[in-house]
């Protein structure tokens, strides 16, 4: 099984994984954006700027904004042609090296996305449901490490959850990885920062720490609510979290099984609906904020 790393060494690190910068697009120095994280207490931030050529295709050089307590990924968003609904393809890469070439004139997303995983980033389909990707399309991105199925700039147009999709290639049997970020971009008509992050289980707050745990899944995604212990006993999933207002179990089978109630922190939840797929924990507090397990899969 893959997505359940609350028993594993170490502790939980919180971390967003898809923002900008001044650099490309974004209203903030990447040391003012990189302040903005910090300052709200979380522990690293991937500053993934438009690798595009009216930017000059910039990996943005973070590392000069690391200190004790707070740490930085380096990565971009990358694109290239062509996605079925015609746009140009939005892949966030972490972990890129500096000098990651810009893509050639023949080269496609999916190419692209192959270069950046063989460099050695952890790559994420970006906002698929605010690109419009199709199935083919998502199919099609094979060095994807993981679909970033919540995007809380996209939830302004309504297009943030990317969950639908995220099961039709999990019962593919793609085996994906979830996340969720901010997509930051601090500009003034944007929703707030900071409503979207990853806790992360590693052992150090180190960038190769980090970016070896993001690839293994070893990590959950909230916009606010936290999981304290998802483990498998038998034919019940035990949640441990904090207050929320339901519990979910569901994935890769039509239905669910949910406990609802007020001030829920523990509950047990039956597996047999799923046997022979996927599902997931997704908890809900009174706020409306969510958190989500990576797919847990099932013999």
């Amino acid at each position: 099984m893959t997505g359940l790393p609350f028993g594993l060494p170490g502790r939980f690190w919180r971390g967003n994984l898809h923002t900008h910068s001044n650099v490309s697009d974004g209203a903030l120095s990447p040391a003012e954006t990189a302040r903005v994280y910090r300052d709200a207490g979380y522990d690293f931030v991937a500053i993934t700027d438009h690798f595009r050529p009216e930017y000059g295709f910039p990996v943005t050089d973070t590392r000069m904004l690391r200190s004790e307590g707070f740490t930085t990924l380096i990565g971009a968003e990358l694109h290239a042609p062509r996605t079925e609904a015609g746009q140009s393809w939005h892949i966030v890469a972490v972990g890129l090296p500096l000098d990651f070439e810009p893509p050639g004139k023949a080269e496609t997303g999916p190419s692209l996305a192959r270069r950046a995983r063989a460099a050695g980033a952890f790559i994420g389909m970006a906002h698929p449901s605010a690109s419009l990707l199709s199935a083919a399309d998502a199919e099609s991105l094979d060095a994807a490490h993981s679909v970033e199925v919540y995007n809380a700039l996209a939830d302004r147009e309504n297009r943030g959850d990317s969950w639908h999709l995220t099961d039709v290639l999990l019962n593919r049997g793609h085996r994906l990885t979830t996340y969720a970020a901010d997509d930051a971009h601090l500009q003034p008509q944007d929703p707030p920062p900071c409503q979207a992050w990853v806790q992360v289980r590693a052992e150090a707050l180190e960038p190769d720490a980090l970016l070896t745990a993001l690839k293994a899944g070893h990590f959950y995604s909230s916009t606010g609510p936290d999981l304290y212990d998802v483990r498998i006993e038998g034919d019940v999933v035990l949640v441990h979290c904090s207050p929320a207002t339901k519990i979910l179990l569901s994935g890769g089978h039509p239905g669910a099984e949910v406990a609802q109630g007020t001030d829920l922190t523990d509950c047990s939840l039956p597996l047999a609906l799923f046997r022979g797929s996927h599902c997931r924990i997704t908890i809900e507090d009174a706020t409306g904020g969510r958190a989500w397990t990576n797919p847990i899969y099932l013999g």
